[in-house]
């Protein structure tokens, strides 16, 4: 009788054991699966943070690429005046020569900026004002896209260089004065001449007149000549 009574309990410990050891391995599944997870998502963030380096540009993008718009206005009124705008989302547009203005194709190269064009002096054009915020826009100079903002001398020849869009002057690259020889180094970056703010619907008309950089080398690889840019 004792026999029997323990029998049923030799029978359900193997059975335990059994229940026990499927639980840990259970367990060792999710902790598996879990660390599985985790690693995956330690790879995709390290992807994130550290790109791959074969994907990388050979050159990192400027802070004119990053932050402009990059437009250009060809033969503005003048064949061979092609200049170049960088607009800021904020209105603010950078004007300065292309690397495809006929300047600088004479030999001898850039040597003179004068701003001394029109009826004033643009030097001494500048908007006061911390910022330059909007408020201070009441003592700039309200330019038409055609407004003649300096003179480019090389020794062969000399180019009117204009505002092309229409707004408010804020300031000219005063260094060009004594130092010309940036737009021949860098005219797309130190050697621009003058920062306009032009509101968004001047903006909108003269966009549409405006090439993108691929559009413009198209254009001068063809060898074409847009007709003169009309005032607006």
């Amino acid at each position: 009788m004792v026999d029997q009574a323990h029998k049923p309990e030799e029978t359900a410990l193997p059975n335990n054991l059994q229940q026990h050891h499927k639980q840990d391995e259970e367990r060792q599944q999710q902790q598996q699966s879990v660390l599985e997870n985790a690693e995956y998502e330690d790879e995709e963030l390290h992807k994130l943070l550290v790109p791959d380096v074969t994907q990388l540009p050979l050159t990192p993008s400027s802070a004119v690429e990053s932050n402009f718009a990059s437009y250009f206005a060809p033969d503005f009124m003048k064949p061979g005046n092609d200049q170049y705008v960088y607009r800021h989302p904020n209105g603010l547009c950078v004007v300065g020569l292309a690397s495809t203005h006929s300047a600088f194709k004479d030999k001898g190269e850039v040597s003179a900026v004068d701003f001394n064009v029109g009826k004033s002096d643009r030097s001494g054009m500048k908007v006061t004002g911390k910022r330059k915020k909007a408020s201070s826009f009441g003592n700039a100079q309200h330019f038409e896209s055609n407004t003649a903002l300096c003179k480019v001398c090389t020794s062969d020849d000399s180019y009117i260089i204009r505002s092309c869009v229409k707004g408010s002057l804020l300031e000219v690259n005063e260094r060009l004065i004594k130092q010309p020889d940036l737009l021949n180094s860098s005219a797309d970056r130190e050697g621009y001449i003058a920062i306009i703010m032009s509101k968004p619907a001047d903006w909108l008309k003269v966009k549409s007149s405006l090439l993108s950089l691929e559009e413009l080398k198209k254009l001068r690889e063809a060898g074409s000549i847009l007709p003169s840019h009309n005032s607006s």
